[in-house]
């Protein structure tokens, strides 16, 4: 593929995250993180999503219109946005909540999916949908998903590209995790290993590339970077595959320097917030 502006769209997962510590939330999500930097970097952009009926919900959206993403293609359903409570302690990540809302396994309606169709490149985020992928799949739509931790818990046949959480420890291959991401039907797999670096099997040859160190401020993001990064340079600037995956480590060191999975305003965790899930931090506190 290259082509100059192509139209990409992001769907899936969104969350507000509230860092219990620290005294402050942050808008984030895979495919949030995903749309948000390539819309960043001035491409044409849309994220497909849903939100609750909740103050959540209006954080959510201050965020994604500050960044020039169109408030008008995310749904409002039943139920309850997504949320994640953390605590962060020198570094060390304790998740007390991961409530993954009315987003979790999304799939669009029907005016949203004919858009996915005609679309340059689609990114399906964490916890989509097994039925979204195979109607991607037997469309021959061009995307990607990121399966993170939980590798092999939707069918793979047929997916053009899918980005994976791997070992980082460098004394633990990840050769065999490849091969069975392929024997699983994956025709292109991307396997992000934290310092570790990153490996990239094109359907014919493995390449690597080493991470880059940076003083880490937070690292929320930092793989979505890397798969917006890697999505737009070795697909649609047709760089090798080398370069494809020192630019996407390099843009994702980039993000682990601020706070959030994008740059945005920093807010104090709303009272109303602690008071809605005071039972569960309590419950946590008392652990």
């Amino acid at each position: 593929m290259n082509k100059t502006n192509p139209t990409l769209i992001a769907i899936g997962d969104n969350c507000l995250d509230a860092y219990l510590t620290k005294g402050f939330v942050t808008v984030g999500g895979n495919a949030l993180n995903v749309a948000v930097q390539w819309r960043r970097q001035g491409l044409n952009t849309r994220y497909f999503g849903a939100l609750g009926p909740d103050e959540e919900a209006e954080i959510m959206f201050g965020a994604i219109e500050d960044v020039g993403l169109d408030r008008a293609d995310i749904e409002i359903r039943p139920g309850s946005s997504a949320v994640t409570l953390l605590t962060d302690d020198a570094g060390e990540r304790r998740f007390l909540l991961e409530s993954l809302g009315v987003g979790e396994n999304y799939v669009p309606s029907v005016e949203r999916y004919e858009a996915l169709r005609h679309a340059d490149w689609v990114h399906l985020g964490t916890n989509s949908s097994e039925r979204l992928v195979r109607r991607l799949v037997a469309d021959d739509a061009p995307f990607s998903i990121d399966v993170s931790t939980r590798h092999f818990d939707l069918s793979l046949e047929g997916v053009p590209l899918v980005f994976a959480s791997g070992p980082d420890d460098p004394a633990e291959p990840v050769e065999p995790l490849i091969a069975r991401f392929r024997a699983a039907g994956a025709r292109q797999v991307v396997i992000t290993c934290g310092k570790r670096g990153s490996f990239y099997d094109n359907g014919s040859a493995v390449f690597s590339a080493g991470s880059v160190p940076v003083a880490v401020v937070d690292t929320c993001g930092a793989g979505d970077r890397f798969i917006a990064s890697f999505v737009v340079s070795r697909l649609f600037e047709n760089q090798s595959e080398q370069a494809a995956l020192e630019r996407a480590a390099a843009e994702a060191a980039e993000t682990c320097t601020h706070l959030g999975g994008f740059p945005q305003p920093i807010l104090a965790i709303p009272q109303w917030l602690l008071d809605k899930y005071d039972s569960v931090i309590r419950t946590a506190q008392r652990a």
